[in-house]
């Protein structure tokens, strides 16, 4: 079966590249998962709830608090918006959360100069127990987020199977391809599959999707932030080389603005993002995010830094000081004017193995281009 498997991989990697000229820098925007979850109840809570007015009002902060000019520029909708399938088996938002449907949602985005995103899962179900894109589907389902005229594709993998994911896949981005509007395509495949090789042909995602998941779901926390760099750290030199224009490794949602990270542990964590490349997709309420917070997500030299052309993802050189280099043609962090040939952050020993010390503080590059700390979460 496994060579099967790998052989079907071999064929689809020469018909099936999606060939879009998309995201050829990570991409920017707002994103809902992290912060408003699957809320559904407009009822008890209704500027919380995944609505259409939710996401009006998000794109009125992208566009009128200086958001979208500096590239954020992604309106994603995340799981729990599906109402059904119609009589044609046509995917339908929530009638009641989403009166206007999707197609003006997407034109609302459009008309302020914004990208609209939806979620859609490989599988019987989505995460949240709505309906899946089945591999009859497929193509259905292209055609529709087509018709709606969106702009990125999230396709996650739960209530699949490796074998439906490793066809239906590939199957999307060829049809996403052939209805002509170009659409993004983020991949959550490789995070199903372990997230490395031999289950995890990077060559093949590069070639199909223009960003993947390749581990755990972020949590508000500063414990899940390590957790994530950890296995970056560890995997880098598998991970560095398939990053790059138009396919990037995701670590997934900055989570600045909420409630598990301090001000110091924010700022590591849009510094670290920045280094390796990501995407950077806030997940937070912009209608009440703190100055201090948003002038972390708005730091025009972070941003800089993250959309170089060259589109290299940073590593770690030196283990027990933590410093992080991007080996990539830009101004040196506090220089303005001074091109280097790469650029260095001193940051937290993510993979040290002295973690019995007690905490003390890791030097950090600040945001502002001085020294900062920050602190180490122990053991």
């Amino acid at each position: 079966m496994l060579l099967k498997t790998v052989l079907l991989l071999a064929l689809v990697a020469q018909v099936l590249v999606l060939e879009n000229g998309l995201l050829r820098k990570p991409p920017m925007g707002w994103l809902a998962w992290e912060r408003f979850r699957c809320n559904t109840d407009c009822n008890e809570d209704p500027k919380n709830c995944i609505s259409e007015w939710l996401f009006i009002e998000m794109a009125d902060r992208l566009a009128q608090d200086g958001w979208r000019d500096l590239g954020y520029v992604y309106l994603n909708i995340d799981d729990c918006w599906i109402g059904g399938r119609d009589a044609e088996g046509n995917l339908v938002p929530d009638p009641k959360r989403f009166p206007n449907g999707m197609a003006f949602l997407a034109d609302y985005a459009h008309s302020l100069g914004l990208k609209l995103g939806i979620y859609e899962d490989m599988g019987n179900f989505t995460c949240m127990g709505y309906p899946g894109t089945t591999l009859d589907k497929v193509v259905q389902d292209a055609q529709t987020f087509a018709k709606w005229k969106v702009d990125m594709l999230k396709l996650d993998g739960c209530f699949s199977t490796p074998e439906e994911r490793a066809e239906g896949y590939p199957k999307m981005a060829a049809a996403l391809n052939a209805t002509g509007r170009p659409i993004a395509f983020s991949c959550s495949w490789p995070a199903y599959e372990g997230g490395l090789p031999p289950k995890v042909n990077y060559t093949l995602l590069a070639d199909i999707c223009n960003l993947w998941r390749n581990y755990d779901d972020i949590q508000d926390s500063w414990r899940s932030v390590l957790s994530i760099l950890d296995w970056f750290v560890t995997h880098q030199d598998i991970l560095q080389p398939v990053a790059g224009p138009g396919h990037w490794n995701d670590p997934d949602m900055l989570l600045i603005g909420n409630f598990g990270l301090s001000f110091e542990q924010a700022r590591a964590q849009m510094a670290l993002w920045t280094v390796l490349a990501a995407p950077l997709f806030m997940s937070t309420d912009l209608r009440t995010i703190s100055a201090q917070n948003m002038d972390i997500l708005q730091n025009p030299l972070m941003i800089k830094i993250n959309q170089d052309p060259l589109g290299i993802q940073g590593r770690r050189i030196l283990k027990v000081l933590g410093v992080w280099e991007q080996g990539r043609e830009t101004e040196r962090l506090g220089s303005p004017g001074n091109k280097s040939a790469g650029q260095r952050f001193r940051g937290p020993d993510w993979a040290s193995e002295i973690r019995s010390v007690p905490p003390s503080c890791i030097q950090s590059k600040s945001l502002l281009g001085a020294a900062s700390t920050v602190p180490h979460l122990p053991g």
